[in-house]
């Protein structure tokens, strides 16, 4: 029977929720199972997945075909790299202590790179929100200056009332200077 890792869909639309299963390829994509590995979840920032390290590697030591997206997740947690490396024990390249040395190696650098990720995805988030809570303050005080400006009655009228009085004023002091 020729067996495939391929995903599952379940979630409601435009919410896909996966779960990665091994199935008879003859089988359809949301139907009958064999075993059901872990899941996947693409609506996270970065991508969510559960897998069952030990029953993944098993069916494909079995010969089981993952599909594509299927295969991008068992490299992504280090699946395949393991079969590769335990395929060169089995021809004698290397023990398996320098199997085991070589996949931690790697699974150190690969949680290294997911956590940078993770740093630079919440930074940005926060430099995100700093520049809106500026252009919101900004956008406030715009406001008020506007709100300001519209109640307060504008200088050249100010002006204009104040030189009003001095006129009259000088017109009376010149009147009273020409009666004498």
């Amino acid at each position: 029977m020729a067996t495939k890792i391929r995903l599952q869909r379940f979630g409601k639309k435009g919410k896909p929720f996966y779960h990665v299963v091994v199935a008879d390829s003859r089988a359809p994509r949301d139907g009958k199972f064999i075993e059901r590995l872990g899941s996947y979840n693409p609506n996270t920032n970065p991508a969510t997945i559960e897998l069952n390290f030990e029953k993944a590697l098993d069916w494909m030591n079995k010969g089981a075909q993952p599909t594509d997206t299927a295969r991008a997740i068992l490299s992504y947690k280090g699946v395949l790299y393991k079969k590769h490396l335990l395929g060169g024990v089995k021809k004698g390249a290397f023990d398996e202590a320098t199997a085991e040395t070589r996949f931690e190696e790697w699974l150190t650098g690969k949680e290294s790179k997911i956590e940078g990720k993770k740093d630079n995805l919440s930074k940005s988030k926060e430099e995100l929100r700093k520049a809106a809570l500026a252009a919101e303050a900004k956008k406030k005080e715009d406001r008020a200056a506007a709100i300001v400006a519209k109640n307060t009655p504008p200088a050249a009228e100010e002006a204009a009332v104040e030189e009003a009085p001095e006129t009259s004023s000088e017109s009376d002091s010149e009147e009273a200077n020409s009666a004498e």
